[in-house]
């Protein structure tokens, strides 16, 4: 009953932090920590509970469940899948900016010089040296999704280099990685420990932490921070993915999965928050550096034009100064008037990048304003690195514990020659995120391979376990394995909370982009040197939609083939009959 052996037994179904695709922050916050409680501990002891009950990775726990559920496991596999083909990018990304980091000065820390080295260059003069060196000389980012360009063989280097890690790691089979994730998930708390602590010494880090932590009520009745605090929950927790149940299935059967999921929720939840503390007090230094700066260009450029004593305006009096100066120097103020900045610390604040302008910029901002900057930059993208590496290997082993599990293969192929035609396959379809227009389809694979998927996905388990299994039988399980029946707060949030809210989600992701029309993308622009924003040309739309049914379709084919095998098998017994 309780499946196949294993012979491998690593410390399993603790979820790899990946790397967030937000931060919680002000009013953030609270729907952060009602997702947390309404689905990602329910459904975090759901997934390790079914894996460690079923003995199997995720194609095969739920076909243990019930035969029409097989497509629940290959939506999970597809969904790791398309996650794999593009999230190494991010380790290329931190390899380079890592190796740039022992220069002197960062490369990203001034303009460089153009070809007649008589000025610096337009682009970079138009925007900032972090951004122009991320998205000219990282990304050398083509004006659009159409404008393809050739693969840049720098990211593309990187990228073989960030997959042959990942390899070398995942080449004994899960119990090395088990082992190997207890470091990438180590490493960076000291890391993050350190940098907490220059963080919270910097000048304007206060700045950021109030921001942080004030709340921001309008947010809540914005259905796009519930559905962002939910897949910050999901990729945080790796629900839905297949990794959980994949290690899992390794735990002894006696393993207390109800504690395991406790702790792994709250440790998890608390590090996004210590994360977020520490990024929010980069952050407020970035933006109080910029707005001060700000603030002195306008006081200098003041100065000058209107021969003003030196040390007459100051921060404090700027603005009851410019009124004066404006009546009373109304047509010479007039003139001036485009060339003067409204410099505002909010402003700066509200400019809050997400994903990788937040992992890429903004720190590189922050860190070239620090002293020792180089020690800083190594610090933070050898961190990124570890957290990048990590998320890799729980991925890849959802992938590799269903195909090592399979008759057909796993019988066949020695683990190392699977794992490294999976390594193989990603890194090659990899090689489209190098390219010019790489970023476009990364963003694309980033904002629809898998957030509808996984809704789908944790929506059919919470409704297979609770309704095709049954919640009694499902106790049963738990009494047998830890020795208690799951409380009323579990039961209550399996049968109830936890689908209501999911199906919500999907309605209000579903209708959000229905009113929001045509999809659009943000392209550099770098004769303005600025993000515009353009429509997605037709066959982008067509790729957002394969990546869509890709995953979600797998579930109703899935039991649409068991129905047709079990009639025809029915059919032949009673013809022989």
């Amino acid at each position: 009953m309780w499946g196949r052996s294993r012979d491998e037994q690593p410390h399993a179904g603790e979820p790899v932090p990946p790397i967030a695709e937000s931060v919680p922050a002000g009013g953030f916050l609270i729907p952060y920590l009602i997702m947390l409680i309404a689905e990602g501990m329910p459904l975090l002891y759901l997934e390790l509970a079914v894996g460690q009950r079923m003995r199997q990775g995720s194609i095969g726990a739920w076909k243990m469940i019930s035969p029409y559920l097989c497509g629940v496991g290959v939506a999970s596999v597809v969904v790791s899948f398309f996650l794999s083909m593009y999230y190494n990018v991010i380790n290329a990304w931190a390899f380079w900016y890592l190796f740039h980091s022992f220069q002197d000065p960062l490369p990203w820390a001034t303009c460089p010089l153009n070809s007649n080295r008589t000025g610096y260059e337009e682009e970079c003069e138009r925007t900032s040296s972090t951004q122009y060196f991320w998205y000219r000389q990282t990304l050398n980012i083509s004006p659009s999704l159409e404008a393809s360009g050739s693969v840049q063989w720098e990211q593309a280097l990187c990228l073989t280099l960030a997959w042959l890690v990942v390899y070398l790691c995942i080449l004994r089979g899960t119990a090395s990685t088990g082992k190997v994730v207890y470091v990438t998930a180590s490493l960076p708390y000291c890391v993050l420990i350190i940098y907490l602590i220059r963080g919270l010494t910097l000048h304007g880090a206060v700045n950021g932490l109030f921001y942080m932590f004030t709340p921001k009520l309008e947010q809540l009745l914005n259905p796009k921070a519930w559905i962002s605090a939910a897949t910050q929950i999901f990729f945080s927790l790796g629900l839905g993915f297949g990794s959980l149940i994949a290690f899992a299935s390794y735990n002894e059967p006696s393993n207390n999965c109800e504690r395991h999921a406790i702790i792994v929720s709250l440790i998890n939840s608390t590090t996004s928050i210590f994360a977020s503390i520490v990024t929010f007090s980069i952050y407020g230094f970035k933006a109080t550096f910029n707005y001060e700066s700000c603030i002195n260009k306008v006081i200098l450029l003041l100065l000058n034009a209107f021969d003003l004593e030196e040390g007459s305006l100051t921060a404090d009096n700027l603005s009851e100064k410019k009124d004066y100066l404006m009546a009373t120097y109304p047509q010479e103020y007039a003139q001036l008037a485009p060339q003067i900045k409204n410099c505002s610390l909010e402003a700066e604040l509200d400019t809050a990048v997400q994903g990788t302008g937040l992992a890429f910029i903004v720190y590189s901002e922050a860190i070239k304003n620090m002293e020792v900057p180089q020690l800083y930059s190594v610090l933070y993208f050898f961190m990124l690195l570890m957290l990048g590496i990590g998320s890799m290997l729980g991925n890849t082993a959802a992938i590799l514990t269903p195909l090592t599990d399979s008759r057909a293969i796993g019988a066949r192929f020695p683990k190392e020659v699977i794992s490294g035609v999976v390594c193989f396959i990603n890194c090659v379809i990899g090689l489209i995120f190098t390219m010019e227009a790489g970023n476009y389809w990364f963003d694309i694979f980033n904002d629809y391979a898998a957030t509808l998927s996984l809704l789908l996905i944790v929506l059919v388990e919470t409704i297979a376990v609770c309704y095709i299994y049954g919640i009694r039988r499902f106790e049963k399980d738990l009494y047998t394995m830890i020795g208690r029946k799951p409380n009323w707060y579990w039961k209550i949030m399996w049968a109830f909370v936890s689908p209501l809210l999911i199906i919500s989600l999907f309605i209000f992701y579903l209708t959000d982009y229905i009113l929001t029309g045509t999809l659009q993308y943000q392209a550099w622009d770098a004769t303005q040197g600025q993000l515009v924003t353009k429509d997605y040309p037709g066959y982008a739309l067509a790729v957002i939609g394969l990546l869509v049914a890709a995953s979600t379709m797998c579930i109703p084919l899935g039991a649409l083939m068991t129905f047709i095998r079990k009639r025809l098998k029915r059919e032949r017994v009673s013809t022989v009959a």
